[in-house]
């Protein structure tokens, strides 16, 4: 057997050269999503055939693996289950890339819309050109008429101010009682604890004198970026509509497309990103063993703010 070990920050230069080497196509495969998530998603991985596998607890089999994201190198996804034996029972986010060639004499593949990831041209969120984005120009200026409003990058001096600002934004949203927001809150406080050594790219707004929005990026492959995190105080009209207007063009100029991770299976969520019409989506699945046994989002065992909610 393989050695199974928990992911750490020690781990990072090891993961990120082979997702260097074999650039990921579904966003939870950066070192930073794998990482900043661990207190809700605990994330380990195993060197297997010269190929890296990251693998998440199952909830309904203790001590039983699966899954998390294709492979990173040569190693099929078969010869993965074959190896791990009756270790593994299944796998989640797997893009239709990796699924559509296992047999079916031995997998059952699941579609799951809610994590499949919403991939728009960096270039049509930085103009929002045309009429389909009328609505969205509208609102910018409605927030630029009424407040002196100011992008700036992140750096190490402005983390304090962004936390101050998350503090608040959750305060407002009570993320204590919200397992998901909780979660989410932990995931940004491990975000800007680690923020220059993950090497990430933010951007922020200052709304007369004080940042009042955040965006939070890196690259997920060539010419592709994966924006992590989005925060803007809801009771500035259009400042949302703004912070992602302004990290579009001021922050990830330097990329063609910009995956903005998934929905979640949240309408408004959904509502929101289908606003801006993406370029293109990217499928995932869940795969199992059997029609008897059979693998959602929600076979990962919880820990943290989410583990109450199964």
């Amino acid at each position: 057997m393989s050695d199974i070990r928990p992911l750490t920050l020690a781990d990072r230069s090891l993961v990120s050269e082979y997702l260097r080497t074999y650039p990921p196509e579904i966003s939870e495969q950066t070192f930073t999503n794998l990482f900043i998530w661990q207190p809700s998603r605990p994330i380990l991985f195993a060197e297997i055939d010269k190929s890296l596998v990251f693998l998440v607890n199952a909830a309904q089999a203790k001590g039983k693996y699966i899954l998390f994201g294709p492979p990173a190198g040569k190693i099929l996804i078969p010869e993965v289950f074959s190896f791990l034996a009756e270790d593994i029972i299944g796998a989640v986010r797997i893009p239709d890339t990796a699924a559509e060639n296992l047999p079916v004499a031995d997998f059952v593949v699941t579609p799951d819309r809610d994590n499949a990831d919403y991939v728009y041209r960096v270039m049509d969120l930085a103009e929002l050109g045309g009429r389909h984005y009328a609505k969205k120009r509208n609102h910018i200026k409605q927030c630029l008429s009424n407040h002196a409003c100011e992008y700036v990058p992140i750096t190490a001096e402005l983390i304090a101010e962004c936390e101050t600002m998350q503090e608040n934004w959750c305060n407002t949203r009570d993320c204590g009682r919200n397992p998901g927001l909780c979660n989410e809150a932990n995931a940004i406080a491990e975000t800007f604890a680690h923020f220059n050594e993950l090497g990430l790219l933010g951007g922020a707004v200052r709304v007369d004198g004080t940042i009042q929005a955040f965006a939070i990026a890196e690259e997920l492959s060539p010419g592709t970026a994966v924006w992590h995190f989005e925060k803007a105080m809801a009771d500035i009209p259009g400042l949302g509509q703004l912070i992602n207007h302004w990290f579009s063009k001021y922050g990830l100029s330097d990329f063609d497309y910009v995956n903005r991770e998934q929905d979640l299976g949240i309408p408004g969520m959904r509502q929101a990103k289908e606003s801006y019409h993406p370029h293109h989506m990217v499928p995932k699945n869940c795969i199992s063993r059997s029609v008897d046994q059979p693998i959602t989002a929600k076979s990962i065992k919880a820990d943290g703010c989410a583990a109450h909610e199964h």
